[in-house]
């Protein structure tokens, strides 16, 4: 969506070095499938490869936007419970990492026990390791560590 952060850059460094797999809607969730173009326009203006019959066992690493974070390091999303339910079906938990444009993160509790974890919240400003803070504002290898 626009106000998302675009990960297609990401997509085409790791094309052919990894399989990549995105969420595909389906009812009131989604399910992963293999990324591969052509990308088709689908429900809330987003872009989808074709479904696939393809059953994901297992995932390694998550790449998951948010509207905000809260204290707890869980999700703030736009309210459908798409991503609960989808982490929810996973048997294991992968490597979480929420990406943002804008940081937009309370210490408070807002979020409920289902909603999505991260281990690692990532914006432009800041990249938040659960519990440690780095300075991403310099754009450079030496990040500055803010505990």
């Amino acid at each position: 969506m626009s106000h998302e952060v675009d990960i297609r850059p990401l997509f085409r460094h790791l094309r052919g070095r990894r399989k990549i797999y995105v969420p595909f809607m389906e009812g009131k969730s989604f399910k992963l499938v293999q990324y591969r173009l052509p990308l088709q326009k689908k429900r809330f203006g987003l872009y989808e490869p074709k479904n696939s019959h393809f059953f994901m066992t297992k995932i390694d690493m998550a790449i998951v936007p948010v509207v905000g974070v809260d204290g707890r390091f869980r999700r703030v999303g736009f309210g459908k419970g798409m991503y609960d339910r989808f982490f929810a079906s996973l048997g294991r938990k992968p490597l979480t990492i929420f990406v943002q444009l804008a940081k937009c993160h309370t210490k408070e509790k807002i979020t409920d026990d289902y909603d999505v974890q991260a281990d690692i919240y990532i914006t432009p400003e800041d990249i938040i390791v659960r519990g440690k803070h780095y300075d991403n504002r310099n754009n450079n290898r030496r990040w500055r560590c803010r505990d």
